[in-house]
């Protein structure tokens, strides 16, 4: 269920017990450890260790502790033990300016052919930042557009460069300190970023979470780390091991992708996965490159779209849930018949239904859609996503005209549904109040702003 993304098994804390504490572990339910190296001594250990014990990974490379006597030459020492099969990442690397151990040049230069070593093993990094933040933005930002995919490990930074290094393609990771006192700024960064961008670790033997704080820390207590992350976004322990545990696989590669699936479960809602085809292409949508949502595989082909009797079989009684949206990647009234087949299913059986939508529904089915919601739908959430024309078809990549498709769709729809519901990512220079002000006096919607990452 969990990976322990960041663990130091190398250390001498573990010299008495580390069988123990590996069993302790797999009770747990930790599916997998990385080790990160943090000089050449350690890599040789991060060798040892993931030979001997099978889910175990590791990573090599020079902590900004230890740069003081960098020199170009150690890269071909970490080219000879990333060669390893099982050396999964260039790590543990970055600046550290709080203890100072090795001079600020040292480390910058260190972390760059550190950087630019990994970049040409096409392999991620794992990076340390200890008030370091201006330099470590710097450099990470110079490497926009490379390729470069990185783990900033025990994550400590503000939540605009938490946003900032998420649109860059980045991952974080949080240890047991979201669970200390005095740490709710922390506590606030992990609970305004997506699960879909975060990893768990336990920094083992550092970082021990609540109720073990002062005591050696092991992979065991990952699962304090998730119970906290779960508390924040109001999820199962369940669902965030699964999330993050997807995203170990889609950083590092370890574990398996997961299967396609026509229904998905958040928090208590059930989502429905009805297409992955949309009339638009809107510049923020990861359809075709990566259609993932809370670990949950959403590609589907046309071919595989299922009919509705599957999806009815997966929903079951839809009372257990606080809803039934329709909500894939695509644009669910592309197969209208198929949603309105669902959402009659649904109602008849006690259920709430939200249909999440571009506001295209009556121009894909060339007639109007919105009295058929009458008694089928209880709230439609349509993506505003613009002010005017203009900025919609350059966000949504369509002729500007389906900027009032999408408005008088919304009007249209407000006399057959219980709410109606506009939205916006927070992406660009979008005016929020400007689009507010179309969504509540304009149109007499609710609004809302959906955070982008």
């Amino acid at each position: 269920m969990f990976v322990d993304s960041h663990c130091h098994l190398f250390s001498a804390d573990y010299n008495d017990d580390l069988d123990t504490v590996i069993e302790n572990a797999k009770s747990a339910e930790v599916d997998y450890i990385i080790v990160p190296a943090t000089d050449i001594e350690s890599s040789k250990k991060v060798l040892d260790l993931i030979d001997k014990y099978d889910f175990i990974y590791g990573a090599v490379g020079i902590h900004p502790h230890e740069t003081k006597d960098w020199t170009p030459s150690l890269l071909n020492t970490i080219e000879k033990l990333s060669n390893h099969k099982k050396i999964l990442a260039i790590g543990e690397i970055g600046l550290d300016y709080f203890y100072d151990f090795s001079p600020k040049e040292k480390q910058i230069e260190a972390f760059k052919a550190q950087l630019d070593f990994a970049l040409s093993r096409n392999l991620p990094v794992i990076i340390h930042n200890r008030n370091a933040d201006e330099d470590m933005m710097n450099i990470i930002s110079s490497y926009a557009g490379t390729g470069l995919k990185a783990q900033l490990h025990c994550y400590s930074s503000t939540l605009q460069n938490a946003k900032d290094l998420i649109q860059m393609h980045h991952f974080l990771s949080f240890t047991g300190n979201i669970t200390f006192n005095k740490m709710d700024n922390l506590r606030e960064v992990a609970s305004n970023i997506s699960l879909d961008h975060i990893l768990l670790e336990t920094d083992s033997p550092f970082m021990t979470p609540v109720p073990f704080r002062g005591k050696r820390n092991e992979p065991a207590h990952v699962k304090l780390v998730a119970e906290k992350l779960a508390e924040l976004h109001k999820l199962s322990v369940q669902e965030v091991g699964k999330i993050t545990s997807f995203n170990a696989f889609k950083l590092f590669g370890i574990g398996a992708k997961s299967d396609t699936v026509f229904t998905y479960k958040i928090a208590n809602s059930l989502y429905i996965n009805v297409t992955n085809r949309c009339n638009a292409d809107c510049v923020f949508c990861k359809r075709k490159t990566e259609p993932l949502v809370a670990g949950y595989n959403l590609a589907m082909t046309k071919s595989e779209e299922p009919p509705a009797e599957i999806y009815i079989s997966e929903i079951g009684d839809p009372k257990v849930y606080d809803e039934i949206v329709f909500c894939g990647f695509g644009e669910p009234t592309i197969r209208w018949d198929v949603v309105k087949k669902i959402a009659k299913y649904v109602k008849d059986n006690g259920g709430r239904t939200r249909l999440n939508t571009n506001g295209h529904g009556s121009y894909i089915n060339k007639k109007d859609i919105t009295p058929e919601l009458s008694h089928l739908i209880d709230i439609v959430s349509i993506s505003l996503n613009a002010v005017d024309p203009r900025g919609y078809s350059e966000i949504m990549r369509l002729d500007s005209s389906f900027f009032n498709e999408m408005i008088n769709f919304a009007r249209s729809a407000k006399p057959f549904v219980e709410k109606v519901v506009m939205t916006v990512v927070s992406v660009g220079n979008i005016n929020l109040e400007k689009a507010r002000i179309i969504a509540e006096q304009k149109v007499g919607a609710e609004f809302r702003i959906r955070p982008y990452f």
